[in-house]
């Protein structure tokens, strides 16, 4: 009876497994595609763009410094496959005249033709106590369009560095804990899962417990991977109570840490 359990399970997983790819979403075919890359002048951005431009899309990329565009537009253009390929620049600030971005974007189709993939990679992270950061900085599938939502690790560029000037302590400390990824392997990976059509893009096994652990109500893109999130939720959560054990550690002695300095300056 046990043995006859296990077939059947053995069977309804190889029977999802076949039965995924037909209800996946068709992967996109960069070769000729469209690709719109917000933030594309620097970072993961320029990375993206690079992989894109490398299987034969056509670029546009978007940023605010004309001469990082151009001299990210001449970097991408050394890895073309071949001469039709395009890679068209466009200084706007994207947080700005929302009627000036949809005027640009509109020039670049009329250009290069409609949009098959937005990468937003526009903007950088502020790093900061929550009290100390300023109101200002919070801002707040129709048909066959699909959504892609990456979890970059802590990533070797311009807009980490800058992070890390403003960056407390604790959080310092516990982003120490893991080690900085390249650019050019997270913009692989967004790309792949992009086109393939899935809906969370993680690097790593710590991304790939912590898109699985944060999926809550968030779309699958095939039955498989319905199932693995299933199955390894609970394991992955008596992993996670250890991570964020060591976490409340390194908090607990940064405070007491501030506290030994602080009473340490009133006697002086």
């Amino acid at each position: 009876m046990l043995l006859l359990a296990a077939a059947f399970l053995v069977a309804f997983v190889l029977l999802l497994y076949m039965v995924s790819p037909l209800i996946s979403p068709k992967p996109l075919a960069l070769p000729g595609a469209h690709v719109v890359v917000t933030g594309g002048s620097s970072g993961i951005g320029k990375c993206i763009a690079i992989e894109c431009y490398k299987q034969g899309a056509f670029i546009t990329l978007v940023a605010r410094n004309e001469d990082k565009l151009l001299q990210a537009k001449k970097e991408i253009e050394k890895h073309s496959i071949n001469d039709k390929q395009v890679v068209l620049c466009i200084s706007v600030d994207v947080s700005q005249d929302y009627s000036q971005v949809e005027n640009v974007i509109k020039q670049a189709q009329e250009k290069l033709g409609p949009v098959d993939m937005l990468v937003n990679c526009a903007g950088m992270s502020l790093a900061g106590k929550f009290e100390d950061l300023e109101v200002s900085t919070f801002e707040v599938k129709p048909y066959n369009v699909y959504v892609t939502v990456a979890y970059p690790p802590d990533t070797d560029t311009p807009g980490f560095a800058e992070e890390n000037k403003t960056k407390p302590l604790e959080t310092r400390l516990i982003s120490e804990t893991t080690s900085v990824c390249k650019p050019e392997q997270v913009a692989k990976q967004i790309v792949k899962d992009a086109i393939q059509g899935n809906f969370n893009s993680s690097i790593g096994s710590d991304g790939y417990m912590l898109s699985s652990l944060t999926c809550g109500m968030a779309p699958v893109t095939s039955i498989t991977e319905g199932l693995q999130q299933v199955v390894t939720m609970g394991l992955f959560r008596t992993i996670a109570l250890f991570y964020l054990g060591s976490f409340d550690s390194i908090v607990r002695r940064c405070m007491v840490q501030r506290a030994k300095s602080e009473i340490a300056d009133k006697t002086a």
